[in-house]
């Protein structure tokens, strides 16, 4: 409680607009300080007779700062440092060349992987993205891409090595990705696709596991474990459309894994979600062909009492490839999530789901694995 009431306390005073930013106008520079922090906390509920510990959790989430801005003649960059788990990471650290509708990025950015993992965990329908964009690894990594819009169609495509932390492992990706979005009346479509080729280093291994929707708990119950490989392929499909207070969502991904002298292994992954804003006037945003950031019509403070939403999910992710021998499990989600949004930087999310697995790695009674497992998360954010 003392968690919502602080948020309630900081959405009454907080309702920046935008970012204040330092800027030049002699020398065309300009420098906008940003940040954001997660806290999360709730619970999980597990079958005992899994022998797994479940209960209650807590969780600074993300904690992070940084800068970004613009130089003469169309240069820009961005860095920012992410501190929530007593460690300093960088997560973005990049500059950019922009000359109109093309734009290069060098340094760790993201590699397109989806509408999901591209939209910003500050602007996510559900507490946590869908299961397969952290089963699957995605991740910033170190490379070169290009930008490409004309008109409603966005095209990206770079090569990129490993993430900061693990350079000089060897790997090496080709990634791309196509986006239409037009306008047809009061409707904005969203239509994408992306593909994504990595060629691992030597001896290099991967491994795809998920928990049950909150991340403060170490528990999971669809896991791979380790798998030799040499290279994946992964790829996905986009769609999305958004209407006045109503918006839908869904994805799919696949993903193949070659392995070195036996035959390779495919996984999957993909979601479907509808959400509707209960506030009038109040609509999801979107911007550079991904969710964006929900300005109220009526803040609180401000007259009204902020933007309220409510969101549904279904998620599934499936771990298992018989024909390769590999048994990693299937969970099926389905989430429920309200969100709070009292100020264009505030948000608290309360998020509940409901997970069933067939074929999960930890065994009930009499080896029975299949069985279902509860979760509950809120969040409360505030970014600037």
């Amino acid at each position: 409680m003392r968690l919502i009431a602080a948020l309630a306390a900081a959405a009454a005073t907080l309702s920046l607009p935008t970012t204040a930013a330092a800027q030049d106008d002699d020398s065309g520079w300009r420098v906008t300080p940003f940040g954001r922090i997660n806290y999360d906390i709730g619970g999980t509920w597990v079958p005992d007779d899994t022998g797994r510990k479940d209960g209650y959790g807590a969780e600074l989430r993300r904690a992070r700062v940084g800068l970004e801005g613009e130089a003469p003649g169309g240069s820009g960059f961005k860095a920012e440092i992410d501190v929530a788990d007593n460690d300093l990471v960088l997560t973005d650290g990049f500059v950019t060349y922009t000359d109109g509708a093309l734009k290069l990025t060098l340094g760790q950015h993201n590699n397109f992987q989806s509408l999901e993992e591209l939209t910003s965990s500050r602007f996510t329908s559900q507490i946590e993205r869908a299961a397969f964009t952290d089963a699957f690894g995605f991740e910033r990594r170190i490379g070169a891409s290009a930008q490409y819009t004309a008109g409603d169609t966005l095209v990206q495509g770079g090569t990129f090595l490993d993430n900061l932390d693990d350079l000089g492992s060897g790997q090496w990706s080709v990634d791309g990705r196509a986006v239409h979005a037009p306008k047809l009346g009061d409707t904005r479509l969203h239509l994408g696709a992306s593909l994504h080729y990595t060629r691992l280093g030597d001896e290099q291994t991967v491994r795809y596991r998920q928990r049950p929707l909150v991340h403060f708990t170490d528990i999971r119950f669809v896991d791979t474990s380790t798998i030799a490989a040499t290279s994946e392929l992964g790829a996905g499909l986009e769609a999305a459309a958004m209407r006045g207070p109503f918006h839908a969502a869904a994805e799919t991904y696949w993903q193949r894994v070659e392995r070195p002298g036996t035959d390779s292994a495919g996984f999957f992954g993909a979601y479907a979600e509808a959400g509707v804003f209960l506030t009038p006037g109040d609509t999801r945003g979107y911007k550079g062909a991904k969710f964006d950031r929900v300005k109220p019509k009526h803040p609180l403070g401000q007259g009204g009492i902020g933007a309220v939403q409510i969101n549904a999910r279904y998620d599934r992710l499936d771990l298992t490839d018989r024909s390769a021998g590999i048994a990693g499990g299937v969970q099926d989600g389905l989430g429920l999530a309200l969100v709070w949004t009292p100020t264009a930087n505030t948000r608290l999310t309360m998020n509940y789901a409901r997970l069933w697995y067939n074929g999960a790695i930890h065994p009930g009674t009499g080896g029975n694995r299949n069985y279902a497992v509860d979760a509950l998360g809120i969040r409360g954010q505030v970014d600037f």
